[in-house]
């Protein structure tokens, strides 16, 4: 039985399991959640009713959150690109940086486009302010932790890599990384040529118009 993954091809979250399923060339399905297709929504919602997606469907078992089903595909569906090192302590980084970039980059970001949804201009200002003070402090902290780095832990790419890629992607059309943080600027170029996720990338391209800020003309 083939895997499922519920999910919308222009979620950050959606494009970070993608991103993992591309790299090892796994075979899955994928069934768009929107409505557009209210079939696989009502399904999605049966699955995982805390209504967040990507959910992942292996056989009898159902996975949720982005990390925990890039760990199970690795446990259960292991191609060459392994996404946590053997090395405990190693793996304890990447882990680590996994969770800085969904919560510091992507969480943070996320904060002015629930403010631009609100369709009021205060939440909408004050929720790009939030971001763009959070988002600032966090590119500080990557663009001297990434020095000397090919990649988020090192010279491999990783489950980090994977939480990254979507996160720098959408972070930067909200508040644009600038040139005083060279490092972080071309890590980021560096994961948009990533042929799986510029993959993820374009096959989310025709959804920009959904983005409540306004996609840049750009990327």
């Amino acid at each position: 039985m083939p895997l499922i993954v519920y999910g919308h091809a222009f979620s950050s979250y959606t494009q970070k399991v993608l991103l993992a399923l591309y790299e090892n060339a796994t075979p899955f399905e994928f069934r768009g959640v929107g409505p557009d297709h209210p079939e696989n929504s009502a399904e999605w919602l049966r699955l995982w009713p805390i209504r967040k997606f990507p959910v992942l469907v292996d056989g009898d078992r159902t996975v949720a959150e982005t990390s925990i089903i890039i760990e199970h595909l690795g446990l259960h569906h292991p191609g060459p690109v392994r996404f946590l090192p053997e090395d405990p302590q190693a793996a304890l980084e990447v882990r680590f940086l996994d969770r800085f970039f969904d919560l510091h980059v992507m969480e943070a970001a996320q904060h002015a486009v629930n403010g631009a949804l609100t369709g009021m201009d205060d939440r909408a200002r004050d929720g790009k302010a939030l971001a763009e003070e959070k988002l600032e402090r966090a590119y500080a902290w990557l663009e001297t932790m990434l020095a000397g780095r090919t990649w988020a832990a090192g010279d491999t790419f990783s489950l980090a890599d994977c939480a990254a890629s979507p996160s720098l992607f959408y972070a930067d059309w909200i508040h644009r990384i600038s040139e005083s943080y060279p490092v972080l600027r071309a890590y980021r170029a560096t994961l948009l040529a990533r042929p799986a996720y510029a993959r993820a990338v374009e096959e989310a391209r025709p959804y920009r118009n959904l983005f409540p800020l306004g996609a840049p003309d750009r990327d």
